[in-house]
């Protein structure tokens, strides 16, 4: 990527900009490429996810994380350039296409600023194809047509556009001037209408019979097939109204500060939205993280309550089991990149609004032509969302579960033009098209497992997703 030393706040005109972008024009002919010319400006404070509901097109891509908790959000609409891949080497078919788009970038402005420069937004469903039908590609990446980011007290907005040899320059400038105006001084009040109360009614359709599966699951794991197995429920809910993803979505972010909300949209109708609990991989400064998340149990309604029910959890033999089974492959799959894996032996306890996990953060320094995405596809499905050994677990899945499962347990995130990143699994979560909404909730089955306890944490977990649809 070039970065020129351009500030775009100094003597701002759309004269000035068509002058820039004159610049990056010819740059295009002499290469014989198109440039991907990314703009980023410190705006004042914006809330990403109001301005992305605000301009929403449910025919336009989308991509929104936010981890409130930790003041940070990012939000992306329209594509400038994309990408699909499938197979085993759609990591590396991502990874390519993020290193060729780069190697054909301008970047100005506030480019080392948090968020700030051109960002992929990228999807991995959980299987490395999908069926006929699904409404997500089985990798999809694009960088967005704007951008507006939160980290702490600093807003960035950026502006990306792809610049042809032939561009017109005076369209270009028109849409980036006026976008400039909007997120300079961004008006909620101009684009949103007072919503309407919604509460809408739902009707509710169990998909196939979730304690028989897991019978079935125990018996295989009984007879060696596998050690662990993660088993997944979906339930169709269809209102009689149209959802609005984002309202849904604003829901949870409130109910669950310290989870990812997150919403990801092809642009073809459906949005796949939750909050999610788990970080799969975060490359920061060249330090890696990532975590073991398994093992579960309700919260309690008083302090004494919650704290017993903690304590159980830490000395529950089975949860422990298929923790550390979590854990362990991790260790075992990341040890060909060099890793030098730092975490305690010891799981602590991950308190969120309606349940508590077994936890294990992890940590190491990223080794010279190791990057992000060489650690997630090692990575991803993790045992946290397939099973142990993997190939058989997750091999089994699809025929104990009767369904797809698309972007559920999937690896969503962005990646940056510094090498960093961060990126997310994508559980409790639903999928909603109109008024329809499949939600999803999974449970580890291990030795010990008993199918009504994992239909009644299934049912738990179910809640974080329902509570919001409901209002």
């Amino acid at each position: 990527m070039t970065i020129l030393p351009i500030n775009p706040a100094d003597n701002a005109s759309p004269d000035a900009l068509r002058a820039f972008l004159a610049q990056c024009r010819e740059a295009a002919r002499r290469d014989g490429h198109d440039k991907l010319v990314s703009i980023s400006i410190a705006v004042g404070a914006l809330d990403p996810l109001a301005v992305l509901e605000s301009i929403f097109e449910p025919d336009q891509p989308h991509f929104y994380t936010e981890r409130p908790g930790l003041d940070s959000a990012i939000a992306g609409a329209e594509a400038v350039v994309a990408h699909t891949a499938h197979g085993a080497d759609r990591f590396v078919s991502v990874q390519r296409f993020v290193d060729d788009t780069l190697e054909h970038t301008i970047a100005v402005g506030a480019v080392d600023a948090p968020f700030g420069g051109p960002h992929f937004f990228t999807s991995f469903t959980f299987l490395d194809e999908v069926e006929a039908g699904e409404p997500f590609p089985a990798a999809q990446v694009f960088v967005p047509r704007w951008q507006v980011a939160r980290a702490g007290a600093k807003t960035t907005a950026v502006a990306n556009l792809l610049v042809s040899p032939d561009a017109d320059l005076a369209a270009l400038t028109e849409r980036v001037w006026r976008a400039h105006a909007k997120f300079a001084g961004f008006n909620y009040a101009s684009t949103v209408g007072e919503a309407a109360p919604f509460k809408p009614s739902f009707a509710r359709n169990e998909v196939g019979d979730y304690r028989a599966a897991v019978a079935k699951a125990i018996t295989r794991i009984g007879a060696g097939e596998f050690q662990k197995i993660v088993l997944a429920r979906a339930i169709d809910l269809t209102a009689d109204e149209p959802l609005h993803p984002l309202r849904v979505l604003n829901g949870l972010r409130q109910r669950f500060p310290d989870c990812y909300a997150f919403s990801a949209a092809t642009g073809r109708g459906p949005s796949f939205i939750g909050a999610s609990p788990e970080r799969l991989v975060r490359v920061s400064q060249n330090v890696f993280e990532t975590e073991a998340l398994a093992g579960s149990a309700r919260r309690g309604l008083r302090a004494s309550e919650d704290a017993a029910l903690a304590a159980a959890l830490q000395h529950n033999e089975k949860d422990l089991r298929e923790h550390r089974l979590v854990l362990d492959s991790i260790v075992r799959r990341l040890a060909p990149l060099g890793l030098e894996l730092e975490f305690d032996e010891t799981p602590v306890i991950r308190r969120l609004a309606n349940v508590q996990h077994l936890a294990t953060p992890i940590r190491a320094a990223l080794p010279d032509g190791v990057r992000l995405l060489d650690a997630l596809a090692r990575l991803h499905p993790t045992p946290a969302v397939g099973g142990t050994p993997r190939e058989p677990a997750v091999k089994a899945i699809r025929e104990l579960e009767g369904f797809p499962r698309g972007l559920y347990a999937g690896a969503l995130g962005w990646l940056n033009a510094r090498g960093g990143g961060e990126f997310f699994v994508g559980i409790r979560s639903a999928l909603i098209d109109g008024p329809s909404a499949r939600v999803y909730a999974g449970a580890g089955i291990v030795v010990g497992s008993e199918p009504d306890r994992e239909y009644a944490e299934t049912e738990l977990k179910f809640h974080a997703v329902q509570d919001a649809l409901l209002g």
